[in-house]
């Protein structure tokens, strides 16, 4: 069965169909350039680019990187315009695609949700804490397999500062840290993280988890398992995906 996933990030907006029994694009993905300012008319354009893209007339399961509530509602937008605030993402996007079915679900959770049923996750019981590393930092937190949704932790406090703005992938560029260096501020961020959950795993994703290897063994005292994202940045495209399928009762 395949159901469209997109995911709407802070720099593009990519998507495919997905095979859901596999859990991997049954297509190559299209990408395109978030807009900006990333205004909702803006992203909503992008996102019907990349859909009509396919040709696809059925339901599609969208990711955004902000919370949301009830499959629909956005309630904070930091890497994005603030005009998102409370805007009804559902109505939006379902009247851009002409009419189609949509679920708007949170960046990082559908990643988790992805990483949980095909990926890293798998059969991991206790807690575990995706973190995606990207535009900003985004969470997915899971005990026993369950989601806690909208968990945001990349807005934790740091040294005075969203750790999102000191230890996000956009950091390490925006300063041109090396990646030792930026691994030190992971670590760190990581720390925290473990001191108020206590994981049993943290699964490391976003752009950069196709990269691991070249940050995760500078990471040290995290008493946690530490891993890479099977997924890697498919994760959200097909976190999206099967969300829709979930909502939509296909």
């Amino acid at each position: 069965m395949q159901i469209f996933g997109v995911d709407i990030g802070g720099s593009g907006i990519k998507g495919a169909p997905v095979d859901l029994d596999k859990g991997d694009l049954a297509q190559e993905r299209c990408k395109v350039l978030t807009p900006h300012p990333a205004t909702p008319d803006g992203v909503a354009d992008g996102v019907k680019q990349v859909v009509d893209h396919f040709g696809w007339t059925g339901p599609v399961g969208l990711t955004f990187p902000g919370v949301v509530t009830g499959g629909a509602m956005v309630r904070t937008a930091a890497n994005v315009d603030k005009g998102w605030i409370d805007t009804d993402a559902r109505a939006l996007f379902s009247d851009r695609l002409g009419g189609l079915p949509v679920t708007v679900v949170n960046d990082a959770d559908a990643a988790g949700v992805a990483e949980m049923q095909f990926g890293a996750g798998q059969g991991r019981r206790g807690t575990v804490v995706l973190l995606t590393f990207g535009t900003g930092i985004g969470s997915a937190v899971f005990v026993d397999g369950l989601l806690l949704p909208n968990t945001e932790l990349g807005h934790l406090e740091l040294n005075g500062k969203d750790a999102e703005k000191k230890a996000s992938s956009k950091a390490k560029e925006d300063e041109d840290l090396s990646w030792e260096h930026w691994a030190r501020r992971v670590q760190k961020y990581l720390a925290h993280v473990e001191m108020l959950f206590s994981p049993e795993l943290f699964i490391i994703g976003g752009g950069v988890s196709r990269k691991a290897e070249k940050f995760l063994p500078h990471i040290e005292g995290i008493k946690a398992e530490m891993v890479p994202a099977q997924l890697q940045n498919n994760a959200g495209i097909v976190g999206a995906a099967m969300r829709a399928a979930q909502d939509q009762h296909v």
